[in-house]
């Protein structure tokens, strides 16, 4: 007999990882009685222990198993665990599919007892009329705990904040204070049936009516053989065989595994046991009686031979009961004794208490053969399901922590060979990931491998993690109790941990040694992933097989994993039973076993230089041909000289001489195997996944990624190299046959799918748990759950998770439903659709635009996907890129559009998507504002001229008016840019563009006061400044009277006299100088003697800041005609002439002086006239117009403003010589006095 069994492979497990995505997800209940009710802390839960017992306790499951409802499908499904200890039994939904509009059920129930519960007495049961979920559990001190969960519990956090109440409550037994109960069955809600250790059963029957100790049940006890034989059990001498167990001695007559059934029958329920006798014995639950007893072999045996015939009371799993319609049903019993047996009986019974039970195949043996002859494997579980064919049986067989899981279907027409179809065995995924060697290669360092290896989505728990980086400190001897409460993840924490173990030193030369640090470092990592690993078989073991009756699921149930058993797709036989398959694919398989032959020859080193060839055909456009680009690829994997003649043989052999055996057809096979053969996909969704549904869907993916990578992979190098291998034509190379560029393509582009899917299946991304609360709530405790409901799912999972589900039309079972939606997803003509930009939407709403860039090899190339990049590269700051993208995808953006998808994840809001199609001004002013929401001036000013641009060319449209508004909002937008970065050239020709004058206004103001502080005067008064030249003069002018420090700041005086000087106002520009002369004096300025700069001794004394100034204003109005050559000078309180007299002339008095001077003029021109010059003429036009100006002045109110006073030139040359008199006064020490230094204490 061969060691091992190769059975054909019809189907795959696939393992989902138990551990929540958030920690909020887990909700731990305190059971008691309902006074002493209460939720428990939830972080109990999530702690995890520093060595393996702890984390045995607390991780891994001691019982498992799923129960399925069988009168409420939402939710219907539910897993139970019993941990720690068996104090907790947790609960959670474990269905795959919900109804469309029902939502989902993520929360996990830890319910924690006061006593150690028996994992043989737990049971469920659902009413027909009320949505709930029964519990009934005994615990080891003999309670009987009874609890009603709701759907909401398992939906709504708020569910159990006030306690489950009435929900939750105990009985004590008095039947089990001299009986000790073994199995619990559940045989409606209001009625169960625990067996005993005598071979007894203790009905329960719920009471209406609860007395005053609390009793909710009636009991009512049966025995085998009647009170006297059960009398006698209680005697210490008896004389009946027992079997030791669990510290009791239980009678052969005990049940060890029972099953109820009602077949149809309302008033009445069998109790079917396996008692540990070897015998089968029907109870009628309404009477009590024992209706049938027989050998579970039907054979007859020496009673002498008890011994032999005896069943482990462990055993809990022998009979299996599958309804067949009223009064009958089929009854599957396996014996453990020796090499194991099944059995299959026919059962009928009618409501009156009679029975009848006969063999269904008798004289037929069904032994099931084990996975090995070498290892003891055990046949730890089964169930039966009904298939049109007849019966299917699915055992489950284990060895320590390895299982196996088989499928026979039973023929019951066939009456010589009912059990000839054969068995049909299912992979189970227990190979480990292949670690490649770090080297000089490899192009990210070695760490960023091994943390891609270890966190990979659903590989390890994270208290996996968290026990073997405990365990492997303290191996080092560093382990440190308050480690693990540093705010560090656990990525961190292994980095830190394993990178203290290796130093970078030196050689003997004195170079720094990398290959010494590299080498000890993947010592450290490997030691390490050995650990985990050694921990994680643990997680895998066996602990029961369930199986839906609605879906046809087959689920194993692990101790810290659960596993749903689904179809092979076609590569799946193909690539799993090389051993054995049929005539149809012998081709296919030659072709992809010499390709993995072929790939597995090559070194690590090769290995990683053929990927990187790979990324670069995969992800790089290229206008080469199809030769040219498989050459260029082979000479950057640079694989061909390691290839020896001997791999180069084994090909051959495999696929003939020359390959002779390699067609277009043999290609066309290997595609229709990655094809899916359903377009069930593109259908509406009848039934949408689950979380847990969608998770399941992830994972299988996350496997077939893997298969068809590996598939494909070898298939593209070995494709390179039997092209290049044979050079003579005579030997009819593989172009000669058939178009090997085609292949090529379609290799590599069913690659990038995979490799996009990878990318989705192995990032993991942060969503927002909905919540369904109370609008308006903002109490701390609500605020501060909301940041920790924070789920942690794959990309893959968050981002398309809702295209998983049912269609309308699928009439499948859910095992094949999965495999055909998982082989759709990864099929390169798939008629599922991924929209990288939709994705890279959602990234950037999340403000991941670093993970968006690396979706960016994937992006499509139609506008929209073209402006997507736009805004992932401006999202990381690169303008320049970002704006290349906009103006790619500028005039397919705005051509309008009836059918717009406006899905981008919340990315724009109706106000932006009013802006894309619908012409290119909208266009450009909406890539404005994002330009200018990251203060990019340069490309705001860039994006605002184009629209510019194309408004002016659409000014004869017939919406003048919002073009007028599109025109406004980018004038405005490239003022703003420009005054920014100090493009003043381009802020001015905005400004003369605007014609809305009040905005012109406050802009010109914005532009002045800009030039002036940033130094660029002189470039402000080459600026034309078209028909603003006196609204720049007067801003000056404001800036100049509110000036109060002349010194110091902004040169408002010297730029306003600049500007006037540039514009021949030179009288202006005196005046500018005549108000900085008064702040001056007032300033005190004229009487910091020993010249303007600093005082040293060589310096002229005379040389001040006043009197500079004095020159300055004398050259202004030298400049000037004569008989212009003055400025009015406000006078303010206090100042007085040289006389001692306000010269100050206001009212009546100016207009005393202008007439005097108007008769002194006259009185000159008419000298001049008796003279008879003639050149008086245009110099008494000129003194008329001055004299009407002075006249309109004077007519002015002045009683709002200051006194005033003219200056002649003479006036100020006079000043001038007189602040220089007063300096040379005060040189030579002559002080002169005034009234007020009289009055001055000179003691």
């Amino acid at each position: 007999m061969a060691a091992s069994r190769n059975f054909e492979i019809l189907y795959k497990e696939t393992r989902l990882n138990l551990e929540p995505a958030s920690h909020s997800s887990t909700i731990q209940i305190r059971v008691a009685p309902p006074n002493a009710y209460g939720r428990s802390s939830s972080s109990r839960g999530g702690a995890s222990s520093d060595d393996e017992k702890g984390y045995r306790s607390r991780s891994l499951a001691t019982a498992s198993s799923i129960y399925y409802r069988k009168h409420n499908n939402s939710p219907r499904g539910f897993l139970w665990r019993v941990l720690e200890n068996g104090t907790v039994l947790s609960l959670r939904v474990a269905d795959v599919c919900k109804q469309e509009k029902e939502a989902d059920a993520p929360l996990i129930l830890n319910l924690r007892f006061p006593a150690a519960i028996r994992t043989s007495c737990i049971g469920f049961a659902d009413y027909q009329d009320n949505d709930a979920l029964c519990v009934y559990v005994v615990d080891h001190s003999n309670q009987l705990w009874s609890l009603t969960l709701r759907p909401d519990h398992f939906r709504r956090r708020s569910a159990t904040d006030g306690g489950l109440g009435d929900a939750c409550k105990s009985y004590s037994p008095p039947g089990f204070g001299f009986k000790h109960s073994h199995r619990l069955a559940v045989v409606s809600p209001d009625q169960l049936i625990v067996t005993m250790h005598d071979g007894g059963i203790l009905k329960f029957d719920r009471s209406r009516a609860t007395d005053s100790n609390g009793g909710a049940w009636k009991e009512t006890i049966y025995n085998v053989a009647g009170w006297g034989q059960s009398l006698r059990g209680l005697v210490p001498f008896q004389r009946n065989p027992t079997i030791r167990y669990d510290k009791i001695n239980m009678e052969l007559t005990a049940a060890a595994s029972t099953a109820v059934t009602s077949m149809g029958h309302s008033e009445t329920a069998f109790l079917f046991t396996i008692c540990l006798d070897h015998r089968m014995r029907v109870w009628d639950v309404r009477t009590g009686q024992i209706l049938y007893t027989g050998d579970i072999l039907d054979t007859l045996r020496d009673p002498q031979e008890v011994g032999k015939w005896t069943v482990d009371p462990s055993q809990g799993n022998l009979i299996r009961i599958l309804e067949n319609g009223r009064g009958q049903c089929l009854v599957v019993t396996f014996s453990p004794v020796g090499a194991g047996e099944f059995k299959f009986w026919k059962v009928k019974a009618n409501d009156q208490g009679s029975i009848h039970v006969a063999d269904c195949f008798p004289g037929t043996h069904l032994v099931p053969p084990s996975p090995s002859s070498l290892d003891v494997w055990l046949l730890a579980d089964f169930a039966v399901t009904e298939q049109p064919e007849g019966p299917e049986l699915w055992t489950m067989w284990k060895n320590n922590t390895s299982y196996r899981v088989y499928r026979l279907q039973v023929l019951p027409r066939d009456g010589t060979e009912p059990f000839g179809d054969g068995w049909k065995a299912v992979h189970i995924e227990s190979a480990v990931p292949t670690v490649r060697a770090s080297g000089p290669w490899n192009a990210t360092d070695s760490t960023e491998k091994w943390l891609e290896l270890i966190f990979f989505p659903g590989r390890f728990s994270k208290s996996t993690l968290e026990t073997a980086l405990a365990m492997y400190e303290k191996g080092l001897g560093t382990y440190k109790e308050a480690a693990s409460k540093t705010g560090r993840s656990i990525a961190e924490s292994i980095c830190s941990v394993l990178g203290s173990t290796t130093t970078l030193d030196r050689t003997s030369t004195g170079g720094v040694d990398y290959d010494q640090f590299r080498n000890t470092s993947e010592t450290q990592w490997m030691r390490f992933w050995r650990l985990l690993l050694e921990l994680d078989k643990q997680r895998g073991e066996a602990l029961s097989l369930a199986f839906d009756p609605l879906d046809g699921m087959i689920w194993v149930a692990c101790a810290d994993l659960i596993a749903a058993v689904r179809q092979c797709s076609d590569l799946d036989r193909v690539y799993h039973n090389f051993h054995a398959l049929d005539k149809k694919n012998e081709d296919v398989a030659a072709l992809i076993s010499a390709g993995l032959t072929f790939i597995d020859s090559f070194s690590d080193s090769m290995h990683q230089l053929s990927r990187s060839a790979l990324r670069a055909e995969l992800f790089e456009s290229s206008t080469l041909s199809d030769s040219e680009r498989m050459q260029v690829f082979l000479d950057r994997a640079g694989f061909w000289p390691s290839v020896t003649d001997e791999d180069c043989a084994q090909v051959m052999d495999t696929l003939g001489q020359n390959y002779q055996m390699v067609t277009a057809r043999l290609y066309e096979d290997l595609f229709d195997l990655i094809t899916a053969t359903s377009e069930a996909n593109s259908q509406e969704l009848r039934e949408p996944f689950t979380g847990f549904g969608r998770k399941l869907v992830v994972r299988a993916v996350q496997e077939t990624i893997e298969l068809h990578w590996q598939i494909l992979f070898s298939q593209l190098v070995l494709l390179v190299h039997m092209e290049f291998d044979i050079e003579s034509e005579d030997a009819s190379p593989l172009h000669s046959r058939f178009e090997v560029g085609l292949v090529y393509r379609r290799l590599i582009d069913a690659l990038r799918r995979l490799e996009h899917l990878r990318w989705l299946a192995k990032t993991e991304l942060s969503f927002s748990t909905p919540r369904s609360g109370a609008p308006g709530s903002s109490s701390p405790v609500l605020t501060r759950r909301s940041q920790d409901e924070n789920n942690t799912k794959t990309a893959l999972e968050g981002l398309i998770g809702h295209l998983f589900g049912l269609p309308e039309s699928n009439n499948v079972p859910l095992l094949s439903s999965i495999t055909d939606l998982v082989l759709d997803l990864c099929a390169p003509s798939s008629t599922t659709v991924i929209d990288t930009w939709r994705l890279q939407c959602h990234l950037l709403k999340q403000e991941r635009a670093d993970l968006a860039l690396e979706l960016h090899p994937f992006a499509d190339q139609d506008p929209f996907s073209t402006y997507v990049q736009g805004r992932v590269f401006l999202a990381l700051k690169d303008h320049d890129t970002a704006s290349s993208y906009f103006k790619g995808a500028a005039i397919g953006l705005s051509i309008p559009s009836k059918h717009q998808d406006r899905h981008s994840a919340g990315l724009l809001d109706d106000t932006e998507w009013n802006l894309l199609y619908s012409g290119l001004p909208n266009y450009y002013s909406h890539i404005v504002n994002l330009f200018d929401r990251q203060k990019a001036y340069s490309y705001v000013m860039e994006f605002s001229r184009l629209a510019l641009q194309f408004v002016q060319q659409g000014s004869g449209s017939a919406d003048h008016h919002e073009t007028a508004g599109i025109r406004i909002e980018m004038l405005s937008r490239l003022f703003t840019a420009a005054t920014s970065i100090s493009h003043f050239e381009d802020a001015h020709s905005a400004l003369l563009s605007m014609d809305d004058e009040a905005m012109q206004k406050s802009y010109l103001r914005r532009l002045v006061e800009k030039m002036c502080e940033t130094g660029q005067s002189s470039e402000l008064i080459t600026l034309p400044f078209s028909g603003l030249q006196a609204k720049v003069d007067d801003i000056l002018a404001d800036k100049c009277r509110a000036a109060r420090d002349v010194l110091g700041g902004v040169p408002y005086h010297q730029i306003l006299y600049a500007w006037r000087i540039s514009h021949n106002d030179y009288r202006g520009g005196a005046a500018v100088l005549l108000d900085r002369l008064q702040k001056l004096r007032r300033a005190g300025e004229g009487d910091k003697l020993g010249g303007a700069g600093g005082g040293h001794g060589n310096e002229d004394a005379l040389d001040t800041q006043v009197t500079r100034q004095y020159l300055l204003l004398i050259n202004a109005l030298s400049c000037v005609a004569p008989q212009e050559a003055y400025i009015l000078e406000d006078i303010l309180p206090g100042d007085t002439t040289e006389d001692g007299q306000n010269g100050g002339k206001a009212g009546d008095e100016l207009e005393a002086e202008i007439d005097e001077l108007e008769k002194r003029l006259d009185a000159e021109a008419g000298k001049d006239a008796a003279g008879g010059g003639s050149g008086r003429e245009v110099t008494a036009e000129e003194d008329a117009a001055l004299i009407e100006k002075m006249k309109r002045f004077s007519t002015r109110n002045v009683r709002d403003l200051p006194a005033r006073r003219f200056l002649m030139l003479a006036d100020l040359r006079k000043q001038y010589q007189q602040e220089l008199d007063r300096i040379a006064a005060i040189q030579n020490n002559q002080f002169g006095f005034t009234a007020e230094d009289d009055l001055m204490d000179l003691a």
